[in-house]
């Protein structure tokens, strides 16, 4: 069973979908040592066809690591637009919080991925949602000087 996966994890890493095929009996939630899980490390490694047939296949699109971060704040943080579109169409909490209360919309706000924040917002993204210190989403691109972000949040 720890092979299958090591053979998991490294597919969901490497994008080969046909090693997936593969592994029909595989449990596709299980995580690594790190919390991952195949669809986290797909999203992370902007493996598009991985996200699609894991989804497909039935994994956990709000399942998140040891940090609390799911697929989706992961798709935001690197500013994969398609991925993160992909996880929304499949009912990706847009407003679930990892440990340090961070939401998708501020993990894109922080890394500047404006593709990002921009569909977070036109998907419905709460933007009053506060982190452990306080901060909402307006703060953060405050913060980061981010003025088209700024311009979007105050119109």
């Amino acid at each position: 069973m720890e092979l299958e996966n090591e053979m998991l994890m490294h597919a969901a890493r490497s994008g080969s979908t046909h090693v997936l095929e593969e592994l029909p009996d595989v449990d596709l939630n299980q995580k690594d040592a790190k919390g991952d899980t195949a669809l986290i490390l797909a999203s992370k490694y902007h493996q598009l066809d991985m996200v699609k047939l894991l989804i497909e296949k039935g994994a956990n699109v709000n399942q998140v690591d040891n940090g609390g971060n799911s697929a989706l704040m992961w798709a935001a943080f690197t500013g994969n637009v398609a991925i993160a579109e992909l996880l929304i169409e499949n009912n990706a909490n847009l407003n679930q919080q990892r440990t340090d209360g961070a939401t998708a919309l501020m993990l894109a706000i922080m890394a500047g991925q404006n593709d990002v924040v921009k569909l977070l917002l036109v998907t419905g993204a709460d933007t009053e949602v506060c982190n452990v210190l306080g901060l909402r989403a307006l703060d953060l691109a405050q913060q980061q000087g981010n003025t088209e972000v700024l311009e979007i949040l105050e119109a």
